[in-house]
Order: C-alpha cells, then structure tokens, then sequence
C-alpha cells in the first residue's frame, strides 16, 4: 500500500539555511554574531523588501552591530509568523515570469507593542540602538494631513497623554523611548521616517516634539533640540503577499516561509545624511546619502503615488483588479500620461542625475509588470492621507501659478465616486480609511447627486486646503467628471476626457 499521507514540510528558520538549494540566495555572514542596532517601527511588508534588504548587504559587507528589531504596533500575525524563523523570510523578486528568491537574514528579533511593550521600551533605550525607522504608513503619525501637525484629538494621542508611560501610538512610544534614554545617560537615538510623506523628517519631527511638549515641556525642548529626524526616500513597488506567492516561496526553498514578501527588482533609497550617533554603510548597499532629499520625495510622491492613486479609483470604479491589469487597458495608460506631462512633471523641483519624464517613462514600465499583482483595492485605501501630499499639493501649486490642472479633478472625482462603494453593476467594496465612517456618510448622503456630493466632500478641509476647495475651475471640473462617472462609467467618461 502507498502511504497518502500528506508530507510535512519544515519551516524556514537557521537551523535551515545551510541545506536551501543553491539558487536561493542566503546570509552569508554568521547571524549569532550580529548584535542590533536599528529598531524598526512598522513591521510590515513594505520594510522587509527594502530596509530589510539594504541592511541584509551592510551586514554581508562585514559591519555586525547594525541587526534590526521589528517592532509591529497592534496585529500580532506577522510577529507569529516570523518569530518560530527566529526573524528570516524570504524575498519573492518578479519580473516577466523570472523569479527570484532571496533569504534575508537583517531582523534578528521581532516584537509586539501591543503585548510587549516593556520589552520594546527596554529595547529602544539599549545604547548600541542609534537608529530608529519607521514604516507605519500615512495614518500611523497620528497628525492632520493637512497641516502636518500633531492631532491634538486623536484618541491614541488623548489616551497617551493621559497614560504616557504605556504609550500605544508612535509618537508616544517614541517619546517615552527618548525619555528613559536621558533619565539613563544615553545618547538619544537618530529617527528616520520611511513613509510616503513630503518632508518625513521634518512631519515626524513636529508631531513627536509636540506630544513631549504637551506631555512635559522641559522633556519637549530636550527632543527638539537633541534628537536628529533626517528625512528620506523609499522607492519599492510592493504588493500584498498572496496565497500562490507563498506556494512559490515554499516550492523553491523547499521550506515553509508564514510570510514571505514580494517585491520589484527596483529599488532605491534616498537619505538625508543627519546621524549623530553613527548609522549603518547603506551608501555601500546602493543608497543615495544627501544633503536634501527633498526633490526626489517630491518626484516619487508625485510621480509614483500620484499615478497609483490616480490608476487605483478609476480602476476599482471600472471593474479592473491589479496595477497591471490597468496598464493593459487602453485608456488608462493615456490618461496617466496626460497626469504627469500636464500636471505633476511641471512641479518637480530639478532632481540631481534625473531626467524626470525619463522617470516617468520607466515608472510606466514598471507599472505593466505582471508578475507584481499590486491590487488597485489596495492602493485605494486612506485616500483622505494620500490625495495631498501626492496630488493637491501640485495641484496647490498649479493654481498659484495660475493654472488649472487637468488630470487632478478626474482623479478626486473618481476618489468622490469610489466614496459610494458600488457602482452601476452593482460592485460593492470596503473603503479603508481612517475616516471612512464620516466620508462615507457624506456620499450615502449624497449618493445621487453628483453636485451636493462633490460640495460636501471639498468642505471637508482636512483633506482639502482652501486653494483647492475655493477654485471654481476646479470644483466645476471635478463636478463634471463625478456627473459623468456616475450616469456613464469610467470607459465613456475617459473617451469624453482623452477626446478633448
């Protein structure tokens, strides 16, 4: 008889990686003697494909005292995925069918805040920790879009204010961290956003040195004037894992990954050089160290995240799943173009060694990837956070200028129309938002009227500054597109537009 006994198979971990097979790339240094020296705030996908990696080739080049603790602030699923492979996944890199994977072994431990959070704050304040990163996206900073400042009423704020030692919110956790180290004697460490903020260093800096103020005044000023916040640049497409990618994964290791990530070959990292208490070789590892980040966070924001956002509602509305899949179509691509030749390559400053158009010729590029699934749903969410920084502040600028932008009010409509989550052919979806409850209100409210929809959502002036919401060409442009979106569709809508 045969045995139909379903085979077991091992999972990742260090025991396992001297028998991988010789195509996977591996450590190549000895993981027992890498001390840590980063914390990492936001334990998700995106930093395991870019900062994981960057620093897997500092410790591979020989430094052993740059090894990174993840810290993840409330799901605990990935620390139990990665916690039994003492800290290893795996990188699934897709490009036009080639796979290639690549075990990184640069998070040594990783942690809950939630469940552990004496043992984060203890960790934080270790002295051979000199750097903290963070990837806890737009919502995580607990600020008002709009402004960049601290949200003086968000709750976690409120609740960690009340309770400041058992901080829950990323100011707050960083902020009593920076307390214990002076109470201690040790040097404050260096904290670095990696999120898709204008000016990450300096919003980080304004909502943590304001929650210390408001905490203690004295505890404030020493963070001000003590603790460096340099800004910085991630650029890396990277889709949510999906059940067939975990199959590729445990195929070609041979081994069971819980979450791998799946990444672009493309990466680049640009960083603001402020690190006083030293920082790993990343400029060894292909990062750019400068003196201002500023012109290419302003490219990619732009450039990048704008057209996702731009290729994300349009897509949901007309029924198409992936980033890919919205690149294949044969409006879509024209319609993206016309965004970044009309209305967001004119707001890039000059971007050293950068041909900005060629940029956005490549970006098309790597949008029509099929091997990254990056779902259009995805991309949509949090639109109250991402349409600013991405696409109202061009369009802020565009109109100082005297001009009207001509792609930016299809996309808000689409954004106002996805706000009703359906559509003519009865397609339901969820917005993900931080305030959904309140903006989806408004377009139930309002769901059949275009017009009062679209007046209601320009009041909401945490999304939309006043150079915006006050611009009758504006406003009557994107009217017009919510009209058509909703009576006809995105197809018809899209001809109308390209047509014109």
């Amino acid at each position: 008889m045969s045995d139909t006994t379903p085979k077991t198979i091992d999972r990742l971990g260090n025991a396992r990686l001297a028998g991988l097979p010789a195509a996977v790339a591996r450590p190549s240094y000895d993981r027992a003697e890498v001390t840590p020296g980063i914390v990492h705030l936001g334990l998700g996908a995106f930093a395991r494909a870019h900062l994981g990696v960057y620093t897997d080739d500092v410790l591979a080049a020989g430094s052993r005292d740059w090894g990174i603790v993840g810290v993840n602030f409330r799901s605990p699923d990935v620390i139990d995925a990665l916690k039994p492979q003492d800290g290893l996944y795996t990188l699934l890199c897709r490009e036009n069918g080639a796979d290639r994977l690549r075990v990184i072994g640069a998070f040594l431990d990783v942690l809950n805040a939630g469940s552990e959070l004496d043992a984060v704050l203890k960790m934080m304040a270790r002295p051979e920790i000199r750097v903290v990163t963070i990837t806890v996206t737009e919502k995580g900073y607990c600020h008002d879009p709009a402004t960049g400042r601290l949200n003086e009423a968000h709750p976690m704020v409120t609740a960690d204010l009340a309770d400041p030692m058992h901080p829950r919110s990323l100011p707050g956790l960083i902020v009593e961290a920076l307390r214990l180290r002076r109470d201690a004697g040790v040097p404050p460490f260096t904290v670095i956003s990696c999120d898709n903020l204008p000016q990450n260093g300096s919003i980080t800096k304004a909502v943590v040195t304001r929650f210390a103020a408001l905490r203690d005044a004295e505890l404030g000023r020493y963070i001000a004037d003590s603790v460096a916040f340099p800004s910085s640049m991630v650029d890396r497409i990277t889709p949510a894992t999906r059940d067939p990618d975990r199959a590729t994964v445990t195929s070609g290791l041979g081994l069971t990954d819980a979450w791998p990530v799946v990444a672009e070959p493309f990466h680049q990292w640009v960083i603001e050089d402020r690190f006083p208490e030293g920082r790993p070789a990343w400029d060894k590892a292909g990062a750019i160290l400068t003196d201002d980040v500023h012109p290419f966070e302003t490219m990619k924001l732009r450039c990048l995240n704008g057209a996702h956002s731009t290729l994300a509602y349009l897509s949901v509305l007309g029924g198409i799943e992936t980033v890919a899949d919205a690149m294949a179509d044969r409006l879509l691509p024209k319609v993206i173009r016309r965004l970044w030749d009309d209305d967001l390559i004119p707001t890039v400053p000059p971007v050293p060694g950068t041909d900005v158009t060629a940029y956005t010729h490549d970006l098309a590029a790597r949008f029509q990837n099929p091997g990254i699934r990056h779902l259009t749903l995805q991309i949509s969410s949090d639109g109250s956070q991402k349409l600013g920084p991405r696409l109202l502040s061009p369009s802020t600028e565009l109109i100082a200028a005297g001009k009207v932008p001509k792609v930016v009010p299809l996309t808000v409509a689409a954004w106002m129309a996805f706000l009703r989550q359906t559509d003519d052919r009865g397609r339901n979806w969820m917005v993900a938002d931080p305030m959904a409850p309140r903006l989806t209100a408004i377009a139930h409210e309002h769901v059949n009227d275009p017009v009062a929809l679209a007046d209601a959502l320009f009041a909401v002036s945490e999304i939309f500054p006043a150079a915006i919401a006050g611009n009758a060409a504006f406003r009557k442009a994107t009217a017009d597109h919510l009209k058509s979106l909703i009576a006809l569709g995105v197809p018809a809508t899209l001809t109308a537009f390209l047509g014109r």
